[in-house]
Parts: structure tokens; C-alpha cells; sequence
């Protein structure tokens, strides 16, 4: 089940998940779940923090929810663990 208020952040410019960001809020959606995992997680942090500082001055965080879960990996039986971060942004007035 995908959700259409979410945005996986990924390999791509953080500007593009900026874009994807404002252009959830300006189809009306009040709060966008931005999701990350491994490495991306510190990209998720300035995509909320761009949105917040340079976009929507009024929006908020809401909520941030962090976990690790267990990958499989070819070379190590016991796989890997990846964490992850969710982050709740919500627009605001």
C-alpha cells in the first residue's frame, strides 16, 4: 500500500524531494511523511529543513519516528541492519 502523502528519499538531488514536498502541500494534502533509510537519512533532515526555512515558513514538524530493521545481505548470513528515519511535516497556516 503506498501512501500519496509520502516521499521516499532517494540517490536523487535533494532539491528534487524539496520539489516533491511543496508540490504534495500545494495539492491541498496538510501533512507529508518523508521517509529515508541508510545514507539518506541526512538528506531527509535538509529536505525538511529547506521546505521549513525556504519554502513554508509555517510549516511544522510534527512528528519524528527512527528504527532500525534487518536487510538480507549476500555475504552476511545474519544480514545487515539499516535504520531508518520517518518525518511528519505538517503545512501550517
Amino acid at each position: 500500500m503506498m501512501e500519496d502523502n509520502t516521499v521516499f528519499i532517494g540517490r536523487k538531488p535533494t532539491m528534487n524531494y524539496v520539489l516533491a514536498v511543496i508540490t504534495q502541500f500545494n495539492t491541498g494534502i496538510e501533512m507529508v511523511i518523508i521517509k529515508a533509510r541508510g545514507r539518506a537519512i541526512s538528506k531527509a533532515v535538509d529536505v525538511v529543513e529547506i521546505v521549513r526555512n525556504k519554502f513554508l515558513k509555517t510549516s511544522t514538524v510534527e512528528d519524528i519516528k527512527i528504527g532500525t530493521e534487518k536487510v538480507e545481505d549476500e555475504d552476511r548470513e545474519e544480514g545487515i541492519n539499516v535504520s531508518w528515519i520517518e518525518i511528519s511535516l505538517l503545512k501550517g497556516k
